[in-house]
């Protein structure tokens, strides 16, 4: 799978290499209470929450989980 902005939170969730690669940039992002309610949302909408920006979550952030996760080799 190749990951974008327009990538879904949960499409990271389902490959557990890809949520290591969100726990080493953001520790216990997977783990958030409100991790369930963004499941079904774009990475891009998510960014625009002030919740997303308490959190530490930055587009910069984001576009360096998005480039390792697209380095991983296909399962």
């Amino acid at each position: 799978m190749i990951y974008s902005l327009d990538s879904k939170l949960g499409d990271f969730l389902q490959d557990p290499r890809v949520v290591t690669i969100l726990n080493k940039h953001l520790p216990g992002a997977s783990s958030h209470p409100m991790i369930g309610m963004a499941r079904n949302m774009a990475l891009k909408v998510i960014l625009t929450f002030p919740q997303a920006r308490q959190a530490g979550l930055t587009k910069e952030l984001v576009e360096k989980v998005i480039a390792e996760a697209n380095a991983l080799p296909s399962k």
